[in-house]
């Protein structure tokens, strides 16, 4: 029985480009909502409104945590076998 992480490291090259641009698309807008994030809490620090500041360091916390659970689906590529 093949998982989907054997699947996706044996795919062909249409389809782990696909995968790879997916995977770099939701990483980058990740990263933007992230940076998004910080702005908005810098510039209510900075104008001493305290209440933002928690949820979005929360926020971030879990965007960073869903980021690095994506990398799981980053395929290694197409390897020959020996």
């Amino acid at each position: 029985m093949s998982t989907f992480r054997r699947s996706q490291n044996e795919a062909n090259p249409n389809k782990l480009n696909n995968i790879l641009s997916t995977l770099i698309f939701i990483l980058i807008l990740n990263v933007s909502i992230q940076i998004w994030l910080l702005y908005a809490s810098l510039n209510n620090a900075l104008e001493n409104n305290k209440e933002i500041l928690i949820p979005a360091f929360i926020a971030s916390a879990i965007l960073f945590f869903i980021g690095f659970a994506w990398l799981y689906y980053l395929p290694k590529g197409n390897f020959r076998k020996k």
